[in-house]
């Protein structure tokens, strides 16, 4: 079992309507509300935050396998149940690089294939039933 330290993030009220502040101990903070309309929401964070993990994990091992990547964009898509806890109960995830070139498809999907199957620790906390699609688009 790893013995690595736990991460530890805050959380606060503003005191305004549903909108918190919090962030990592003594690192940046960001701004939360349960509506999304000034802020993200606690959900669309999540979602940015998969899409955080997968980006990640895709660019170093791209990097470590020595293949371009000028730019890379990802975009989510979440179905939420319409009943109380609506968890999400599919994500969709678009990948849009400039920079692979088509030699290196095999390495490209490989690479989020390590993400979705073994790094991203975002989404091996996500129930294993949720439905995930991918697809990459070349710009």
């Amino acid at each position: 079992m790893s013995s690595s330290s736990p991460l530890r993030v805050g959380l606060r009220w503003t005191g305004k309507d549903l909108r918190f502040v919090g962030g990592t101990e003594g690192g940046p903070e960001i701004v939360l509300e349960s509506g999304g309309k000034d802020a993200p929401s606690p959900t669309a964070l999540l979602l940015i935050s998969l899409a955080g993990c997968m980006g990640v994990d895709v660019v170093d091992i791209l990097g470590k396998s020595r293949v371009p990547v000028q730019s890379l964009e990802v975009s989510v898509e979440g179905d939420r149940a319409p009943e109380f806890p609506r968890r999400f109960t599919a994500i969709r995830l678009v990948y849009r690089l400039r920079g692979p070139e088509p030699e290196h498809q095999a390495r490209l999907e490989r690479a989020i294939d390590l993400s979705r199957d073994k790094y991203c620790s975002v989404l091996h906390t996500l129930r294993p039933d949720l439905p995930l699609d991918i697809r990459i688009e070349r710009v």
